[in-house]
């Protein structure tokens, strides 16, 4: 199976380790609103790698993440119950898109 053209891998950064469990759901926006595309979860090594199609039109897209029920699973108070992540598709190549978590903070970057 190829990998999704958007995957992405979540870091629990607080723990020091892969956020593994962790809904994730893939939406394309189409003018008028979001379209939901995918669902999938996080693995043992927090990577999503069947997020949707292997190829995405142009446009923006965003990863919502469930970060609260992750850290609710794990008996830890957050102060973000959900991370959104809005991006460009430009092109084929590839999207990685990668969310470094702590109960009270995160970062993400354009992966490779």
């Amino acid at each position: 199976m190829n990998p999704s053209h958007v995957t992405t891998h979540v870091l629990d950064t607080g723990a020091g380790r892969p956020a593994a469990g962790v809904a994730v759901v893939l939406y394309q926006h189409d003018g008028g609103g979001w379209q939901e595309l995918a669902r999938s979860a996080t693995d043992a090594d927090g990577r999503a790698k069947d997020l949707g199609p292997e190829s995405l039109a142009a446009g923006r897209y965003r990863l919502n993440f469930a970060t609260g029920d992750y850290y609710a699973g794990l008996g830890t108070a957050t102060f973000f119950p959900e991370v959104d992540l809005v991006f460009e598709v430009t092109g084929a190549e590839h999207y990685h898109v990668p969310l470094l978590l702590s109960p009270f903070a995160y970062s993400t970057y354009r992966g490779s």
